[in-house]
């Protein structure tokens, strides 16, 4: 065994009574585990957050969105439409028409999102998360039907048992000159609500899902879009594929994963874990001058023993590595328990939920978790970093000891 390890842990391991010395070491070793422990689960968490809201998103938006890269809409041909269908990857291509439109239903009325969509938009596995009820169809062009946002449906008050009340669109357009007709203004369109999707609140409360055909007379669109969404097919990667559409559609379209249609939610969130990282290290540091304390009075303890060292042909090397591997003994114990406390803590909230969200209408019940490997090791990075600078003081200051003073 290695000398300065064998000491350090001689040191560490003591069994007098009484040794306040040993204690604090215990103490900095709890500190450290609790420390350790409380950056796994949080950092977990957040992983989870980010899954979770990335999955909720996923069941409403496309795998890839492709997007002009200046103004609102662009104009589609079948032969253009055609050979993105034919990029190797591509599954299901919908048009998407999206424009802000009056919604009356009865006395109620809002300004809501109409998403018009082709008809193989439920193709792709659309509100496969969150709650849906009633029938999941856009109709037919004679009798088109709308699928409603929750909070579409409380504030408008519609009641899908309702055979007589159907949805009234209205959508502003340029009057005709001269005109004193106030029906002039604006184009009307009804549509019979059939289906109520609670997905997300932001999707929940602003959008209406409506077939392409009825958005483009609405909306005055023609051959107009405002976005194509995409589904990959399996065994395609989404970022081969996406790459490939960037090329054959050139730099007038943008082309969107996922992760980049709400790049500044993910990103806000990701910042907000640096953030909560940094602030835990903090803390840990902060618990780790126990370390700085008990090596500092060991090293004051201990310096007959290092006179006696010194004396027996000892280098200021071998002193310094003795309390430096203290220390490092004192919180890599203390990490090695907090890293297997929080592994532990992680997987029994992943298997059975212990801390629950309390929020009844919640997707999940209890508070998500997911583990990555980076945080393990980010975590014990730092530990080590705070290790270091907590007992390189005091092991130089061991080091120093005059021999002929303490003998």
């Amino acid at each position: 065994m290695n000398l300065s390890f064998f000491i350090a842990s001689r040191y560490f391991r003591s069994k007098k009574k009484r040794n306040f010395i040993t204690v604090l070491s215990r103490i900095s070793m709890i500190g450290v585990a609790v420390g350790t422990m409380a950056l796994v689960i949080v950092l977990s968490v957040f992983n989870g957050l980010e899954e979770l809201i990335k999955g909720i998103y996923a069941s409403f938006d496309a795998e890839l969105k492709v997007e002009p890269a200046l103004g609102k809409s662009f104009e589609v041909e079948a032969e253009w439409l055609e050979s993105i269908q034919n990029t190797a990857g591509v599954e299901v291509l919908t048009e998407v028409i999206e424009d802000n439109a009056l919604v009356r239903y009865g006395d109620n009325q809002l300004v809501a999102t109409i998403k018009g969509v082709s008809d193989n938009f439920l193709k792709q596995g659309r509100f496969s998360q969150g709650y849906f009820t009633g029938e999941m169809s856009l109709g037919s062009e004679l009798q088109p039907h709308a699928i409603i946002g929750l909070g579409v449906s409380y504030f408008l008050l519609v009641d899908p048992e309702n055979q007589q009340d159907f949805l009234q669109v209205f959508y502003p357009k340029a009057p005709r000159s001269g005109s004193i007709d106030p029906s002039s203004m604006y184009n009307r369109e009804i549509i019979k609500p059939v289906g109520t999707f609670s997905i997300e609140k932001q999707f929940d409360d602003e959008f209406i899902i409506v077939p392409l055909d009825f958005a483009a007379k609405l909306l005055n669109y023609g051959n107009k879009r405002t976005a194509l969404e995409i589904k990959v097919a399996d065994g395609y990667s989404i970022k081969k594929v996406k790459n490939e559409l960037r090329a054959l559609l050139g730099s007038e379209f943008l082309v969107k994963d996922t992760d980049e249609q709400h790049a500044s939610l993910l990103m806000t969130i990701r910042l907000e874990k640096l953030f909560v990282f940094l602030t835990l290290t903090f803390i840990l540091a902060v618990a780790s001058f126990n370390i700085f304390f008990s090596l500092s009075m060991l090293a004051i303890e201990k310096k007959k023993d290092i006179a006696v060292l010194f004396a027996m042909g000892a280098t200021r090397k071998l002193i310094r590595s003795i309390y430096m591997k203290e220390g490092a003994i004192i919180a890599l114990s203390g990490a090695a328990v907090g890293l297997v406390l929080g592994f532990v803590i992680c997987w029994l909230q992943d298997m059975f939920g212990l801390v629950s969200l309390g929020v009844t209408s919640s997707i999940v019940e209890s508070y998500p978790v997911k583990m990555r490997v980076s945080d393990f090791l980010f975590t014990s990075l730092s530990v080590i970093l705070i290790t270091f600078l907590a007992a390189y003081r005091p092991a130089q200051i061991a080091s120093r000891v005059k021999t002929v003073e303490h003998l």
